[in-house]
């Protein structure tokens, strides 16, 4: 039987620690600020990002270069006679189109499985989560990147926006919105699904918009995921840009609110904080593949 190990991005919000136990081999996601190159976790931390970013540093998103990605997978080739590449979703990066070219090359071809399931953050860790599982139930990489792929549309994830300017700065409201929407106090809650973010609702302040996710998720727990519900079958799921502790007290707010749940938490990454800001909060569901 073939030995088949994992790769994925830093949008996938695991932690260094989280890969090293799980043995996941980890791109960092470039981006640029002020004109300069970083990567994810490697020469900027998530603290130094944020107090730039509320600066009002310039933040543009990049997807990682060919020779980068073809570096990961030679040092994952070492140990793995396959891999299974879970980058963030096509729909919002080119990298997966990246990947699928690179995995078409002689070296790679029948190697290199890319795996486009339309997710980004913890739903993708929960995709990465997903594929352990079954390489533990013994099916082969083409079959797993099917299932995957197959359930791209079993996951939902809603995210308050606290800070509303970098929407106005990546396009998605006007400057006009922007402004009633900071003297209203306004907050977007967006949509992510299946690889698009759409907007969802605007409360007025944090707490309602809260309130307004947590009965999103029930709703799509008892109607559209009411099946994996029933049985158990799904991660209840948190992301967030804020603080390690601003995290752990939303985390505890959402335990509250769904008692007798377990909560995968986790950080959103910080390409995905480019456009989210700080402040933003976080909760979806992932319902995990049926064989």
């Amino acid at each position: 039987m073939s030995r088949i190990g994992i790769a994925t991005d830093s949008h996938s919000s695991i932690t260094a620690a989280d890969a090293e136990r799980l043995g996941v081999f980890v791109l960092p996601a470039p981006f640029n600020m002020d004109g300069k190159l970083y990567h994810e976790g490697v020469t900027l931390s998530r603290s130094e990002f944020f107090q730039k970013q509320l600066a009002g540093a310039e933040i543009t998103t990049s997807q990682p270069s060919i020779p980068e990605l073809s570096q990961l997978w030679d040092k994952a080739l070492q140990t793995y006679d396959k891999i299974l590449y879970i980058p963030i979703s096509s729909g919002l990066s080119g990298s997966y189109n990246t990947a699928a070219i690179l995995a078409s090359e002689e070296q790679y071809e029948g190697r290199v499985f890319p795996v486009d399931n339309g997710r980004v953050s913890v739903p993708q860790y929960c995709t990465i989560l997903d594929a352990i599982d079954l390489i533990d139930k013994g099916l082969p990489a083409e079959k797993i990147k099917e299932v995957l792929e197959q359930y791209k549309a079993k996951e939902v994830i809603y995210v308050a926006i606290n800070d509303i300017r970098h929407l106005k700065k990546g396009g998605r409201i006007s400057s006009t919105a922007a402004i009633a929407a900071s003297i209203l106090n306004i907050k977007p809650i967006m949509k992510f699904d299946v690889g698009t973010i759409d907007l969802y609702k605007k409360s007025r302040g944090m707490n309602q918009a809260k309130r307004e996710m947590f009965a999103a998720i029930r709703r799509d727990l008892e109607t559209r995921f009411q099946s994996w519900y029933e049985k158990g079958d799904f991660y209840l799921m948190t992301a967030t840009a804020v603080s390690e502790a601003e995290d752990a007290a939303f985390v505890e707010e959402v335990k509250a609110a769904f008692p007798g749940i377990p909560v995968l938490s986790g950080l959103l990454g910080l390409a995905t904080c480019t456009h989210i800001g700080y402040g933003g909060l976080g909760i979806g569901v992932s319902c995990k593949p049926r064989i």
